[in-house]
């Protein structure tokens, strides 16, 4: 006997334990089944689970239990990211608690406690994503140091140096101060701060006594300029194009150059150069061939190339004595307060300081080039389509990639430097000692790189790598190249154009063939999820509260493509409300005897009801199998609930009732019990992708021995429909049943018509084949309705007072609700609720029309508010209608 309630979290775990300990999460790769391939973003060694990974573990689960289900070998690969800085400062912060720093400890023992800590607590966001029911090959777990994928990761790096694709040069990089180290552009976030625009005067040599006003936001790296930049066609500067100015605080002199880099309605025109530490200005310097000079140690402290007052100086102090002799020898001009974006470091907190350092690049711009082609030719598809643009926006204008980290945890860069700095590459210190002999042509001391690579450069090389490459193993051979890849936008450019460079360049396949990119998880209003905002909802937490499921189906239901999930408690307790819907459902097959049948043929039913129930089973699975593959799980959710709650909760069962009710007529009896039946326990196999555990449970107690984790999607209903399964005479029949009682609540609702009040229905313009249609189902349509009288008329209605009508097929429907409630009130409440919803609109559109709004305002914000209209418009369309039907 089903308990009262269904407790998820009494079951989850043990239920899991059976799951895994089953081997059906195992891919085979001997098998004979079609392969379908997801590779799992690892998540970070020192992460914690949160809702965007819950979404995305959901979303690639739901994928593979349901290929699992159509017959395929399905390999979930899973596994977990190093996580350079971010694991590297976890431990530094444990040492500093207990009075050590990395340094005191030396390379090799600090890493040792870096394992140590791994192996420790490095598990702890695996056993997070059990939690959430997922059923990725979890014996194939790979980590992106260990030894296999370090192989891997020294070959690519030794094939492209050889290849000329990667290379040491002197560049610019986004630099953290406080972590001494090279960080990508994923972890220098930019925040927008209030500052200032200071206007300084440059004289000019060639013009004593004049000048030429630069404003700036750093004033400070001033002493690191190394020209003056103006646009070619701005009239002001024509005739000092060519010219120098003196560098104030300094002893030199740097030129005017023109350059369309420059905004002439920005700040004064004039722009000063100082390509050591600004992007633009070294991409500019280097057009003209303008020398850098690095003002900057890795401090971010004024090193020796500045004026001796400031040596040593940080870049706060250095700026404040900057101004006071700018303002001593009145170069300072003038001063405006203004709001800008400065990019600080995600890991520390700090600003991130544009430097010129020696790092290790990739040639990334060759490597896009096939990269940029698979997707114009299809080869590799977005879903949404319209993230293409973002792909090849990034690619088309990318730049060459810095590869180095100046920290220990990483894979250390296999690249050695002879007594001249010459660079000997190879994937073991044998062989590039072997390369140093025959060079210098005998033995010398080589000193190993001490960079490590960039997480990502590894990263990159996970499709392949966890597979076995550089083997030519049988997994490669099989699950390369993968299907599908699920991951956020945030890191099209970062993992999934980098993992296409690099599958392309060495397997000469794209890694995916389908990259699905899912929105960003906001919080029900539509704002960003930040712990400053109070607004983070745990994923783990949520799961305890109302169940896995519950949390699952809600992911699932609000993963409308191209556009953000609003993720609320209130979202969550609705989809826990459907869990119990289902639950109750099969409470009600438990206490009328309704038990599973398994020769039960469904093309055996003769009751019209039953037929219609399997017809509209059979286009359910159908809509739910085309939502999988088209990736649309909010549809599929959607699917499944309706008919769930409405075809077969709502209506089936009510239908049922006095069938049950009848015991002298036994064939009906049996025949309804088993097709309910049947009917419950086929959902449960289409719905276990997104709601597994109450499925698997409901499984068990319907009298099934094996795990429903390895049943087979019904066969009858996937791309196509078996047509044996749909009686369409039997779907008209009963749907436009539904429909009328539907329609009849629904205006009984809009109305406030009592709940316990019965009122008579009149139904003009029927066909024969309705009156008998009426005659049949009228005890039905009387009790779910709550009709008291139900009389068919000839003709078309006419002066008619007091009532409501609606057609409804080729009838016209007449309800005289003026018996049971005052019609005249009703009109007046809706007419002032149509006032009210129209002058919302009103003020919503303004908003929108207005420029003022619309620039300023957050686009998540213009998003809800351009819902909230639409839904008003909706809104107020039904209350029109509403009013004309009253007579």
């Amino acid at each position: 006997m089903l308990d009262k309630h269904f407790i998820s979290k009494t079951i989850e775990n043990s239920l899991y334990q059976k799951w895994e300990e089953s081997g059906l999460f195992a891919c085979d790769p001997h098998s004979s089944k079609p392969v379908y391939t997801i590779m799992m973003p690892p998540p970070n060694v020192t992460g914690t689970l949160h809702v965007g990974h819950a979404l995305t573990y959901t979303l690639q689960d739901i994928l593979i239990r349901f290929k699992r289900m159509c017959g395929y070998d399905v390999l979930w690969q899973p596994g977990t990211d190093h996580a350079g800085i971010a694991t590297q400062m976890v431990v530094e912060r444990r040492l500093e608690a207990e009075g050590v720093s990395r340094h005191d400890l030396g390379r090799e023992k600090f890493i040792e406690k870096v394992w140590e800590w791994k192996e420790y607590s490095g598990n702890s966001i695996v056993e997070q994503q059990r939690r959430l029911g997922i059923t990725p090959d979890w014996a194939r777990q790979r980590f992106t140091l260990d030894e296999g994928l370090s192989a891997a990761v020294r070959r690519v790096f030794v094939q492209l140096y050889n290849q000329g694709l990667i290379y040491r040069d002197k560049r610019l990089v986004n630099w953290d101060s406080k972590l001494q180290t090279a960080v990508s552009d994923l972890e220098a976030i930019s925040q927008e701060v209030k500052g200032h625009l200071w206007y300084i005067a440059y004289p000019l040599v060639d013009f004593p006594g004049e000048s030429i006003i630069v404003a700036t936001t750093r004033p400070e790296t001033l002493l690191g300029d190394t020209a003056v930049a103006v646009h070619p066609e701005d009239e002001r500067y024509q005739h000092l194009i060519g010219k120098k100015v003196k560098l104030p605080l300094t002893d030199r002199e740097i030129p005017i150059i023109a350059d369309e880099y420059c905004d002439r309605e920005k700040g004064s025109g004039a722009v000063k150069m100082t390509p050591a530490h600004d992007f633009n200005d070294f991409d500019v310097c280097k057009r003209h061939k303008i020398p850098m000079i690095n003002i900057l140690d890795t401090r971010a402290h004024l090193n020796e190339n500045v004026p001796s007052p400031y040596q040593g100086l940080s870049i706060e102090a250095a700026r404040k004595q900057v101004l006071t002799d700018l303002e001593a020898q009145e170069l300072l001009v003038k001063i405006e307060s203004i709001v800008h974006a400065q990019p600080f470091s995600e890991r520390t907190g700090v600003l991130i300081q544009p430097l010129l350092t020696d790092q290790w690049f990739v040639d990334a711009h060759t490597l896009a080039q096939p990269a940029i082609k698979a997707v114009e030719e299809g080869t590799t598809k977005f879903v949404p389509d319209h993230w293409n643009s973002t792909y090849f926006e990034w690619l088309r204008n990318i730049q060459p990639w810095c590869i180095s980290r100046q920290i220990w945890w990483g894979h250390q860069i296999p690249a050695w430097f002879g007594p001249d700095q010459k660079i000997f590459v190879a994937e073991t210190e044998s062989e590039a000692h072997a390369q140093a002999t025959q060079h210098y042509g005998s033995k010398v001391d080589l000193k190993r790189e001490t960079d490590v690579l960039d997480t990502w450069f590894s990263s990159a090389l996970w499709p392949f790598s966890t597979l076995g490459w550089p083997e030519d193993t049988i997994e490669l051979k099989r699950y390369y190249p993968t299907d599908v890849l699920d991951t956020g936008f945030d890191i099209i450019f970062f993992w999934v154009a980098r993992m296409m460079m690099m599958g392309l360049h060495f397997l000469g396949e794209v890694p995916f063939k389908t990259v699905y990119i899912h929105a960003l998880v906001r919080d029900e209003k539509g704002a960003k999820m930040s712990k400053s905002k109070g607004n983070v909802l745990d994923p783990l937490i949520l799961s305890d509260e109302y169940g896995c499921d519950a949390l699952r189906y809600t992911l699932a239901s609000l993963a409308v493509p191209g556009r953000d999930l609003k993720l609320g408690e209130s979202r969550i307790q609705g989809s826990r409300n459907f869990m119990t819907k289902l639950w109750n459902a099969a409470r009600f097959l438990e206490m009328n005897q309704c038990t599973y049948v398994k020769e039960f043929n469904p093309l055996n039913a003769k009751l019209v009801v039953n037929r219609w129930i399997i017809s509209e089973f059979a286009t359910l699975t159908n809509k739910v199998y085309r939502a999988f593959e088209a990736y649309r799980f909010d549809d599929a959710a959607a699917e499944l609930y309706k008919f769930l709650w409405g075809n077969y909760c709502d209506f089936y069962l009510e239908f049922l009732k006095p069938i049950f009710a009848n015991v002298d007529d036994q064939q009906s009896l049996e025949e309804s019990r088993q097709t309910a039946a049947w009917v419950l326990m086929e959902f449960l196999k289409i719905a276990n992708p997104i709601i597994p555990f109450i499925t698997e449970t409901l499984w068990k107690e319907g009298g099934e021995t094996e795990l429903l984790l390895g049943a087979t999607w019904p066969a009858y209903s996937q791309e196509i429909i078996d047509s044996a399964y749909v009686d369409t005479a039997a779907q008209t029949e009963m749907n436009w049943l539904v429909d009328l009682i539907s329609e009849i609540r629904s205006r009984r609702t809009e109305f406030n018509v009592p709940p316990g009040a019965f009122i008579p229905l009149h139904i003009f313009d029927a066909t024969a084949d309705l009156e008998d249609r009426l005659i049949r189902h009228e005890l039905i349509i009387k009790r779910l309705a709550k009709i008291s009288d139900l009389s068919v008329e000839k003709g078309k209605p006419h002066d008619l007072k007091g009532v409501i009508q609606f057609i409804l097929g080729a009838a016209t429907i007449v309800l005289p609700l003026g018996q049971s409630i005052d019609l005249d009130a009703e009109k007046q409440r809706l007419q002032k609720e149509v006032q009210k919803v129209q002058s919302d609109l009103e003020n919503g559109i303004k908003r929108l029309e207005n420029k003022n709004f619309m620039t300023k305002a957050k686009p998540e914000v213009i998003d809800e508010l351009k819902e909230h209209v639409a839904n008003l418009e909706v809104t107020i369309e039904k209350m029109k209608d509403a009013l004309l039907r009253i007579a």
